[in-house]
């Protein structure tokens, strides 16, 4: 996918975006064999040949990840209490990857890795409505009302909390099973909806970001997400993008 110069630049370590740009104009960087000066000039990191000084400049390897977090495992990457991390799932070497949004320690399911940031963006930004599904296993009978104002939605915390959809898979006296899918992912989101109508949770789980489902991957593996998922992923944000954007 073809990106503006200076961005290739900065992602590649050569020089901070600003900075980049001066190199550029300053006649110092090249594309195929051709000196550039002009700061819109866009390259595609596969096929084109950058220079700088007469030195090549290699790009940073973008890695896509989707892993299955398990429940008791924190998003960041160091913790101070010292409690299991995402970062202790993948290889040592991939140290530099950061997961797109989060899930909450008790929580399970889809999340993806990344060293991408535009990626990250475009996943995590209210404006792209990315849209997330998650089962939620509920202590006691769930009625259709509640599902209802989920879809409407509610006032929490002075928030306002919404579903796009609310489903109902099971429900006894209890425990129901609640199938939600949300467009924004505030922080805690689902357990707050259910919290609001003073329901308990007693799991979730992600099963699924935009098109790409959690499946049949086990709890605490990884898979690379393939070259058609990332640009399917960015196309979603890309046509939200076009879209008027109004934060509540």
């Amino acid at each position: 996918m073809p990106v503006r110069l200076q961005k290739y630049l900065a992602d590649a370590g050569v020089a901070s975006r600003r900075a980049s740009e001066a190199i550029i104009v300053s006649g110092r960087v090249a594309v195929n064999g051709v000196a550039v000066t002009e700061l819109g000039t866009k390259v595609d990191p596969a096929h084109d040949r950058v220079t700088v000084d007469g030195t090549p400049v290699k790009g940073k390897r973008k890695i896509y990840l989707a892993l299955h977090k398990p429940a008791g495992c924190v998003c960041s990457r160091q913790d101070p209490l010292h409690r299991r991390t995402v970062g202790d799932l993948i290889p040592k070497e991939w140290h530099n990857l950061n997961s797109v949004g989060r899930l909450d320690f008790d929580s399970e399911g889809l999340i993806f890795l990344t060293n991408d940031g535009q990626f990250s963006l475009r996943l995590t930004h209210p404006r792209y409505g990315v849209r997330k599904k998650y089962i939620a296993m509920v202590k006691g009978r769930v009625a259709s009302e509640v599902l209802a104002r989920f879809v409407q939605g509610v006032r929490h915390e002075g928030e306002l909390l919404k579903a796009e959809k609310a489903r109902l898979l099971t429900a006894n006296n209890t425990a129901s099973v609640v199938e939600l899918e949300l467009g924004e992912g505030k922080n805690r989101e689902v357990r707050r909806l259910f919290e609001s109508q003073g329901l308990q949770v007693k799991r979730l789980q992600r099963t699924q970001i935009g098109p790409i489902k959690l499946g049949e991957l086990p709890k605490g593996k990884w898979r690379i997400l393939t070259a058609s998922e990332v640009r399917t992923l960015l196309s979603i944000g890309e046509r939200a993008a076009e879209k008027p954007f109004r934060e509540d």
